[in-house]
C-alpha cells in the first residue's frame, strides 16, 4: 500500500468514526469505551471476552456491531449440554437417490461466519469450550479429520456474567489469553438508564446502516499491520509486561504481594497490535505510549493471576495495573 493510499484509509477510518457512534447509538445507548474497545478488535483481528451482568444489552450491542461492518453474525447460548460437534458442526450421511452409493458430507457449524456471539460461554464443559480454541487462533476447524478454512474476518465476542458462578466453568488461563481484550461494561449513568429506558419503550428506531463494507475491513486489518511502531513504544509496552511478573527483580512490591502469575508475551503482541488498531481508529499512523497506556487494563486484567492474599483483601488485577502504570508513568 502506497502513501497515497494510506492517506486515503485514514481518513476514512477518521470520517468513519464518527459515523460508527452515531449509527450505533441508534440501539445502543452508552457504553462508549466497551464499542470503541470492540472496533478496536476487530481491526485488529482479536477476540474480545465481553463481561457484564445481565441486562446491559450485550447481545444487541454484538449485533448492531457486526450490521455496522457489514459482516456475518451468528450466535451460540452455551450451555452445560452443548457439544464440540453443535460448535463446529458435524458429517452427515448421505444417500445418491439413482446410485444407492453413501457418502460423508461435513455441515458447518455456527462458528463458520465473521462475528461469533459465544454468550455465556463460561456455562459449557472445557470440553466444548476449547472447540473454539482452533478456530480463534488458526482461522480454521478440523473435523474428522479434514481441516475446513474459515471466511476471514472471524472475531469471537465471548460472554460472561462476572458474579453468578454457580453452575459454570471458569476459562482456563491458556484460553483467557486467546482473547485479545477484556471488556467489561458497567452500569449506565443514571442519564443514560434514562434515554434507555425511554428508547426501549417507545416503537423502535431504524437498524444502524453499515459503515464498512466487507472488504473495506479487511483493507483496513492489512493496514493496521503497516501501521510504525517506534522502538521506545514497544520497549514501553514490553515493560509494561513483565513488570506484571512477580519473579521479575525490577517489580513493584503491589505485585510481588497480590501476583501469582504475570502477563505473558502474548500480552505485549496484543498491546502493540490493540495500540495500532487505537491510532488508526484516531485517524493516526503512529502510535504512542498513551495509547498504550489506555489499552493497558483491557488487555492484561484477564491475563493477571492474583493470589490468595489479593482475593482476601480484595485485590482486582485493575487495581495492580493501575499501581504499575504509576509505577512506569514519567517522573515529573
Amino acid at each position: 500500500m502506497n502513501l497515497n493510499e494510506v492517506s486515503e484509509a485514514i481518513e476514512m477510518v477518521a470520517e468513519a468514526r464518527e459515523k460508527l457512534f452515531s449509527e450505533i447509538h441508534r440501539t445502543v445507548i452508552g457504553q462508549d469505551e466497551v464499542i470503541e474497545e470492540i472496533i478496536i478488535s476487530i481491526l485488529a483481528r482479536g477476540h474480545v471476552l465481553l463481561e457484564g451482568v445481565p441486562g446491559l444489552g450485550k447481545t444487541l450491542l454484538v449485533k448492531s456491531i457486526a450490521r455496522l461492518f457489514s459482516l456475518d453474525f451468528k450466535r451460540i447460548q452455551f450451555t452445560p449440554d452443548l457439544m464440540p460437534a453443535d460448535v463446529f458442526g458435524t458429517e452427515v450421511v448421505e444417500e445418491d437417490a439413482s446410485t444407492g452409493k453413501r457418502s460423508f458430507r461435513f455441515v458447518k457449524g455456527p462458528v463458520f461466519t465473521n462475528i461469533l456471539l459465544a454468550d455465556e460461554i463460561n456455562r459449557t464443559p472445557p470440553k466444548t469450550q476449547s472447540a473454539l480454541l482452533e478456530a480463534m487462533g488458526e482461522g480454521q476447524v478440523t473435523a474428522a479429520g479434514q481441516t475446513h478454512p474459515q471466511e476471514p474476518p472471524f472475531v469471537v465476542l465471548a460472554t460472561q456474567n462476572p458474579i453468578e458462578l454457580e453452575g459454570t466453568y471458569p476459562l482456563p488461563e491458556a484460553q483467557l489469553d486467546r482473547f485479545l481484550l477484556n471488556s467489561v461494561m458497567g452500569y449506565l449513568s443514571t442519564k443514560d438508564e434514562e434515554d434507555m429506558v425511554a428508547a426501549t419503550t417507545a416503537p423502535p428506531k431504524a437498524l444502524p446502516e453499515a459503515a464498512f463494507t466487507q472488504e473495506e475491513v479487511l483493507k483496513l486489518q492489512k493496514l493496521v499491520l503497516q501501521v510504525p511502531v517506534a522502538r521506545e513504544v514497544i520497549s514501553h509496552a514490553v515493560a509494561l509486561v513483565t513488570a506484571t511478573r512477580p519473579d521479575n527483580p525490577y517489580t513493584i512490591p503491589a505485585v510481588k504481594k497480590w501476583v501469582k502469575w504475570g502477563a505473558g508475551s502474548r500480552a505485549s503482541q496484543a498491546l502493540v497490535l490493540a495500540g495500532k488498531a487505537k491510532a488508526l481508529l484516531e485517524g493516526r499512523y503512529n502510535v504512542s505510549k498513551e495509547d498504550i497506556d489506555a489499552l493497558a487494563k483491557p488487555v492484561l486484567r484477564h491475563r493477571i493471576i492474583t493470589n490468595f492474599q489479593a482475593e482476601a483483601e480484595n485485590i482486582r488485577p485493575e487495581d495492580i495495573i493501575s499501581e504499575v502504570l504509576k509505577d512506569l508513568a514519567p517522573q515529573s
